[in-house]
């Protein structure tokens, strides 16, 4: 009864089953909510000083949520004694995750030129090489559960920073940001505990709730812009499809609440991409701008579900920068 490890993980399990009553960060998002006011109505004048406009604030928006997720997962995560057995596949899927974040970031700095050490002061080039030093290490302390996890961080990070640099083309911004976001929720939900999110996936009703509406706004967005309006499908069958979809869209999310199970929110995640995907294959047109409206709610709801309140006005800035449309929250509903 008194085994210290029993001790610690009796503590650590009535400490997150007690942060379940009250999700952290739905809290926190209430508390962040005067500063997504002021950045709606103040973040223009923020734009014009860093030099953000509508021409290229897809670019650096999708950098630099990729850029913060990397650190985010490099950081937040980190209670070992939670890890279930031996064989979870958790480093391994964040391993991937680091290598397919660094790879972005690898690809879309690959115009900005590395100073040379050669020509420098030898205590400004030590210094640049020791900086280099500790973000190696940094992310290789991200995985010390075992002799060859900060191995694997460090090699993941490097190469990918490797291979973005050389690549002829860049990742696409909106895809490639998606992939990493997806990811990383999808591994939060693989095990809450890890990321401080839940104790052993016991999830309440408010973290199903942005999990689905996060799988719904990835889904909608690459739907929107993989899928083209050809009004194609007939008037009646489109009705009978649709019908078919909600149906099997609603009992996927009615299985995942009942399971909180992963391969379920992956079949949930696939179920609301055909769902939106004959929306717009039966539309002869779709709004201009849906997809980056989407990927700004993507954005803002990802910052939420990860404490980021940085990535929700971020989102938030976005959508500000599309051209205002009086109806674009109705022309979402086409979709459903």
């Amino acid at each position: 009864m008194f085994d210290p490890s029993l001790v610690v993980q009796s503590a650590v399990s009535a400490f997150n089953n007690a942060a379940l009553v009250a999700p952290a960060f739905f809290w926190w998002t209430l508390l962040a909510v005067p500063l997504f006011v002021l950045v709606y109505f103040c973040g223009g004048t923020f734009l014009q000083r860093i030099g953000w406009n509508a021409n290229n604030i897809t670019s650096r928006a999708s950098l630099t949520t990729v850029i913060m997720t990397l650190a985010w997962i490099v950081l937040f995560g980190g209670n070992y004694a939670v890890l279930r057995d031996n064989a979870t596949v958790l480093p391994f899927i964040i391993a991937a995750i680091v290598f397919t974040s660094a790879l972005f970031v690898g690809s879309h700095t690959k115009n900005i030129k590395l100073p040379s050490v050669r020509n420098m002061p030898r205590g400004r080039r030590w210094g640049i090489i020791g900086c280099m030093i500790l973000l190696v290490l940094a992310v290789g302390l991200s995985d010390v559960h075992t002799w060859w996890g900060p191995l694997l961080q460090m090699g993941v990070f490097v190469g990918g920073l490797l291979i973005g640099r050389v690549a002829r083309h860049e990742m696409r911004p909106v895809a490639g940001t998606l992939l990493v976001i997806f990811a990383t929720t999808t591994v939060i939900l693989m095990q809450p505990e890890f990321f401080r999110f839940g104790q052993l996936g016991a999830l309440t009703p408010m973290h199903m709730m942005f999990l689905i509406l996060m799988a719904m706004a990835v889904a909608a967005t690459l739907a929107l812009r993989n899928i083209n309006a050809r009004g194609r499908i007939r008037p009646g069958w489109y009705v009978k499809l649709k019908w078919l979809a909600r149906i099997l869209a609603v009992l996927c999310m009615t299985l995942f609440i009942l399971t909180e199970s992963v391969p379920v929110f992956l079949g949930m995640f696939v179920m609301l991409f055909a769902l939106f995907a004959i929306s717009i294959w039966h539309a002869e047109t779709v709004p201009n701008n849906l997809d980056l409206r989407m990927f700004a709610i993507a954005i803002s709801l990802f910052g939420i579900l990860t404490t980021m309140p940085v990535l929700t006005a971020l989102g938030i800035l976005y959508w500000n920068t599309l051209p205002q449309d009086k109806n674009a929250w109705r022309q979402l509903q086409f979709l459903l």
